[in-house]
């Protein structure tokens, strides 16, 4: 049997086991997700959410969750050595999928000093935790650290970053990701920590926080407020689903190999302006607006600094290795995410009003 085949039989079999898996950032946009469909999905498993709940991490995402059996939350703040490391000691983990991260490239800009620590400090503390704990096993383990294609830089007109493009990053943002990537690397190669990265596109779906563009859109058109769109909106990105995000890193999790990067994109490449029309079409329609009456609201706001003109992702290695897709149309994905967020009013006013901070303190205090 080659070596290739073998792991990933080794792999099916451990998605039978009783396993303990943390997920760090699990109350944030994309990690709640992932907690979502491996508490679902895997009820052998027990999923330890660890998560400090900054301004974009939310407990609300969880409530649906929260009570069952294979579920735990642990407010945590990895940028604290001792912190990370007692969380180790306490559920000496088989796994690891690692999104605690800032994110916002804005707020990267006005205030880089919290990227350092939490992007690469708080990553470097979970390995060291992971070499300690791990170290009478590792071949056992996972590190599945999940970054972005932000990394690559910025492309021209043509061309899709694959897991072979060189490291360019732009902004203080993609460089504290960029570098928390390659401490993963260096601490597989140099220490045998069993390891995998994904870089992905931007995401989109139900529970984003409200200072990204497509939430922040929605929330806006609908109490018809400017829309703000960088320079002429000609910046091009590739948009992926959240739920196919979720999906890939199962995928990876589960069956990918250690020491191997996989690149998650959504086949879905739009500029800026065209997706904010898009956005008021939809809307226009579901509030049963004339045609026409929310691109009206689209402001053009001067560019931010370095702001890359173009993002695209070729994902054919993880659709290739495990037949992967994202799902058939960003209109579909579109429409998917405004019905939540018209359907979800209470959540979207807690957050903007900040009352979603209080969720933690009703639900865990005392326990």
């Amino acid at each position: 049997m080659g070596v290739g085949k073998k792991h990933q039989e080794e792999k099916l079999i451990n998605m039978k086991k009783e396993r303990i898996i943390l997920i760090t950032g699990g109350a944030g946009f994309i990690g709640s997700h992932v907690v979502r469909r491996f508490v679902s999905n895997y009820p052998g498993y027990m999923i330890i959410n660890a998560d400090k709940l900054t301004y974009a991490g939310n407990l609300e995402n969880l409530s649906d969750i929260e009570s069952k059996k294979n579920y735990k939350f642990e407010k945590t703040d990895i940028v604290n050595k001792q912190a990370a490391m007692a969380l180790f000691r306490k559920y000496n983990f088989d796994g690891v999928i690692h999104l605690a991260a800032e994110s916002h490239v804005d707020r990267s800009i006005t205030g880089p000093d919290e990227f350092v620590f939490t992007n690469i400090v708080g990553t470097v503390n979970l390995l060291n935790a992971a070499l300690d704990i791990w170290k009478n096993a590792p071949e056992e383990k996972l590190f599945y650290h999940i970054s972005t294609d932000e990394v690559y830089g910025s492309l021209g007109k043509e061309g899709f970053f694959t897991e072979e493009t060189a490291y360019d990053p732009k902004s203080p943002y993609s460089a504290s990701k960029a570098s928390s990537d390659h401490m993963v690397r260096a601490y597989n190669h140099t220490f045998g920590i069993p390891a995998v990265i994904s870089n992905c596109s931007n995401n989109y779906g139900p529970n984003q926080f409200p200072e990204k563009l497509i939430p922040l859109a929605i929330n806006n058109i609908k109490n018809n407020k400017p829309v703000p769109v960088y320079g002429k909106g000609e910046n091009i990105r590739d948009w992926l689903y959240v739920e196919d995000h979720a999906a890939a890193i199962d995928l990876i999790f589960h069956r990918g190999t250690p020491g191997e990067t996989y690149n998650i994109g959504g086949n879905n490449e739009w500029k800026n302006i065209d997706l904010i029309r898009l956005l008021c079409k939809i809307m226009d329609r579901k509030l049963d607006r004339p045609a026409g009456t929310s691109e009206k609201l689209i402001t053009f706001v001067k560019d931010r600094p370095g702001h890359d003109l173009r993002y695209a992702i070729d994902s054919s290695k993880l659709q290739k290795e495990f037949g992967w897709s994202p799902i058939p149309s960003f209109e579909t994905g579109l429409e998917k995410t405004v019905d939540w967020y018209l359907s979800n009013t209470r959540w979207l006013e807690n957050v903007i009003s900040g009352d979603y901070e209080k969720y933690y303190d009703s639900m865990y205090s005392g326990r």
